[in-house]
């Protein structure tokens, strides 16, 4: 093999290796798809299924309290819960965990005021993680009233500008 070939070779195997890691890496739904239904034991013991915020927008948050860009994310989310909650918004937190007692130190730390917490204490091995294909965290959804995901990882202010304009 020549050395253009060797190169090219390459060039190629990292672009193969690159598109495998993102496909790897993306959330498993996207905008345009109906949430499958699931149900989740949450914080406070009671079980509940995703069905039950028909109505409401919520955005599903994957994060965990070992992340450090969930927690700076989490003071923007708690000014929009408290924004808009009373008209109809509701943030469901799957903490993608190991431990519990820092989850739920992390909570209450951050202010988290919402009542939809649950946790995958297998981390990435989770049934909700592999669920949505979640290998890193934040990972958002952001789901209008009849269920459908109309947001994938939208950041704070664009969260805040969606809601404002339907809310």
């Amino acid at each position: 093999m020549s050395s253009r070939q060797i190169q090219l070779f390459l060039v190629a195997l990292a672009l193969l290796v690159t598109f495998a890691w993102y496909q790897y890496r993306k959330p498993r739904f996207v905008a345009g798809e109906v949430v499958p239904p699931f149900t989740a034991t949450l914080l406070n013991g009671q079980t509940i299924a995703f069905d039950e915020f028909k109505g409401k927008y919520v955005l599903i948050q994957f994060w965990g309290s070992w992340c450090g860009p969930c927690r700076a994310e989490n003071p923007l989310l708690v000014e929009l819960y408290n924004k808009y909650h009373n008209r109809g918004f509701e943030i469901f937190s799957i903490g993608v965990e190991q431990n519990a007692q820092a989850w739920q130190r992390a909570i209450a730390r951050d202010g988290l005021t919402w009542p939809y917490h649950t946790a995958d204490m297998k981390r990435f091995d989770g049934e909700l993680a592999k669920m949505f294909n979640i290998h890193s965290i934040p990972s958002t959804f952001l789901v209008d009233p009849m269920g459908w995901i109309i947001r994938v990882n939208p950041d704070p202010s664009e969260i805040d500008r969606i809601l404002s304009e339907k809310l």
